[in-house]
């Protein structure tokens, strides 16, 4: 006979499980938990609606000391001016919403009298400094940077605790490096020497214009009456001078091959027509208005058939820029500049009397004002791999653009068929002329490549500087220079020269202002070319030896 699972008939009542009994005690402890966490101190509020300022400001560290959620959506209710007084109590103001700022509960119906607490700019300013360090502890990585960065600008004595706590458990390096420098301003303001002489050692590690400052604030006796503090605030200011010494310098060098890469594109194509030729041509910085404006239709194009995809009218610009410029070249050349070879006085006069017709056709088309050239997106900002160096990168483009323009040169010159016919006519025509060569065509060419190129460099100069009808006449003459001084027909001359000019240059402007560095550049080119006719890198050939 089987025995039925469970109790059987004669038992008792059945046991009751423990657990069970203890269910209500377990709940009513967790809601008391919850309560506990989402609840703030009532008489914190008070001191927040009612207080006088001080009261106030004390009330706000005492929130954000908390770090509790609860607080600190009271704290940004207050900085967005939705914390209110209802009666005997503080609220906050959510839309339709009036919930209880100490359970955040709704409160229903919401009260009708409701008075906004008044945050002046002081209290403002705590406010800002205290919820940037409440951000520190933010999962997301950018959201984490950009608080660190507000705490640096707005610095408070709450924050130390905060900064404290983030530190950490931050692992970004670039977070921490600023997280430290912000504890370490922090701590120039305690009152224990030893702290504020730790903090300026610290800051010794910085390369910030603004820790220089506030360094440089306590080298003052009645600022900081500690001597060996005031004496480590001196040696940590001078690191931080050599490093800012060092950003100077790296921004010098790119200032001057961002000018001399400028200078490149628009001495390139001068070096071949003038290497090949011989001919000074006055109108070479109106090839490059000619660039300069096919960005301009070019851009106005994009904006009304393709108005997305309006950044990429730079791309589709440079065979326009090169097509339009070596276009006139060849008109120029067969037109005019044929027909005056080995008479430099009239080919002087006459392209320069082509510059005049070209600026008169380009203010007749576009208008004598700027024409409004936008840089793309990409162009757009700069970056900054140390705290005093700015590179704008529309500069870093065209310093590669540059480059890019000047590897294609160089091998059409040197690995082409074209190439060698260019060299060989530099080099000597005659010879070039006996052995089959169509030195007539060597020149169109050449020409057409030279313009073009120059039609390249406006296409750079658009996107750093004004495009208007005159603005090619402020690169002829240094064109020309970069020429003389490199060597006629070298590229390799035309980039040391251009490069080394624009290096130069910056390097004067920065000790003698920029007329006087322009005087300086000429008269040294003046006295080198007395002493070496030939440039930095001389042709060889048996018409030049000869």
């Amino acid at each position: 006979m089987r025995r039925r699972a469970g109790r059987s008939r004669g038992a008792g009542p059945p046991a009751e499980n423990p657990l069970r009994a203890l269910r209500p005690l377990l709940l009513a402890l967790l809601c008391l938990r919850a309560s506990a966490v989402a609840a703030v101190d009532a008489g914190t509020l008070a001191k927040l609606a009612s207080g006088e300022w001080g009261e106030k400001i004390a009330a706000i560290h005492e929130l954000a000391g908390a770090a509790d959620p609860a607080a600190v959506r009271v704290l940004q209710a207050l900085s967005q001016g939705a914390l209110d007084r209802a009666g005997g109590r503080v609220v906050i103001v959510e839309g339709d919403r009036v919930l209880d700022a100490v359970t955040l509960a709704e409160l229903k119906p919401p009260p009708e009298q409701r008075d906004p607490i008044v945050v002046n700019n002081r209290l403002r300013r705590e406010l800002e400094g205290v919820l940037a360090a409440l951000r520190l502890l933010e999962p997301d990585r950018k959201v984490r940077l950009a608080a660190a960065q507000e705490v640096t600008r707005a610095l408070s004595p709450v924050s130390a605790p905060l900064v404290e706590k983030a530190l950490a458990s931050e692992k970004d390096p670039e977070i921490r490096s600023i997280l430290e420098t912000a504890k370490a301003e922090a701590s120039l303001k305690n009152t224990d020497p030893a702290a504020r002489l730790a903090a300026v050692k610290s800051l010794g590690a910085s390369a910030s214009p603004r820790v220089r400052a506030l360094l440089a604030h306590l080298l003052d006796e009645k600022a900081e009456p500690d001597a060996g503090v005031r004496r480590e605030a001196k040696a940590s200011i001078a690191k931080i001078d050599s490093r800012l010494a060092w950003g100077e310098l790296v921004g010098q060098i790119f200032s001057g091959l961002s000018l001399g890469s400028i200078l490149l594109l628009a001495a390139l194509g001068l070096a071949i027509t003038y290497g090949v030729m011989g001919v000074i041509n006055m109108a070479h910085g109106e090839l490059l208005m000619v660039g300069a404006y096919s960005a301009v239709v070019m851009q106005a194009l994009f904006r009304r058939y393709f108005p997305h995809a309006v950044d990429w009218y730079v791309v589709a610009a440079i065979p326009l820029a090169f097509g339009a410029a070596a276009l006139v070249g060849v008109v120029m050349e067969r037109t005019v500049i044929r027909f005056l070879y080995r008479r430099p006085l009239e080919t002087l006069l006459a392209t320069w009397g082509i510059s005049l017709v070209l600026i008169q056709a380009a203010r007749a088309l576009f208008g004598p004002q700027n024409a409004d050239v936008a840089n793309p997106r990409f162009m757009s900002g700069s970056v900054s791999p140390i705290t005093n160096l700015v590179l704008p990168l529309n500069r870093i483009v065209i310093i590669a653009f540059s480059l890019g323009v000047l590897t294609v040169t160089w091998l059409i010159l040197n690995r082409t068929r074209l190439g060698l016919f260019v060299r060989a006519v530099t080099q000597n025509r005659p010879m070039a002329s006996c052995v089959g060569v169509s030195t007539g065509r060597i020149d169109t060419a050449a020409f057409a490549l030279g313009a073009g190129i120059a039609g390249l460099g406006g296409l750079a100069l658009s996107q750093i500087a004004n495009v208007g009808p005159d603005m090619g006449q402020g690169y002829i003459v240094d064109s020309f220079m970069v020429v003389v001084l490199g060597g006629v027909g070298q590229l390799a001359g035309a980039v040391g020269a251009a490069l080394g000019l624009g290096v130069v240059s910056k390097f004067l402007e920065g000790w003698t202002g920029a007329v006087i560095a322009k005087i300086a550049v000429l008269v040294f080119i003046i006295v080198f070319i007395q002493k070496r006719p030939q440039g930095l890198f001389a042709v060889r050939g048996r018409s030049i030896e000869a």
